[in-house]
């Protein structure tokens, strides 16, 4: 017979009201979507989706500052980190 266990996990309150509601939809409840997400683990030996990286809107714009910076010929760029640590402390 197999044993069960409690399993306590912190999460976004509307995340949560979002994932009940999809799995009601779908004839489920939290408990029976995470033991399929975690069998679907357990057989696959990883996350069973892709995960990726989708950088954030600030990432974004740090990324096309440092793009224009890059092309900008009037900002020094740096080859010897020594001389980049110099001109950082002066």
């Amino acid at each position: 017979m197999n044993e069960s266990t409690n399993v306590s996990i912190r999460m976004d309150v509307q995340l949560k009201k979002q994932a009940e509601e999809l799995f009601a939809d779908l004839g489920l409840n939290m408990t029976a979507a995470m033991t399929i997400f975690l069998r679907q683990a357990v057989r696959s030996q990883g996350i069973p989706f892709e995960v990726s990286r989708v950088p954030n809107a600030e990432t974004i714009l740090a990324m096309r500052e440092a793009e224009l910076a890059a092309r900008d010929p009037n900002v020094k760029g740096y080859i010897d980190l020594d001389e980049l640590f110099r001109d950082l402390k002066s």
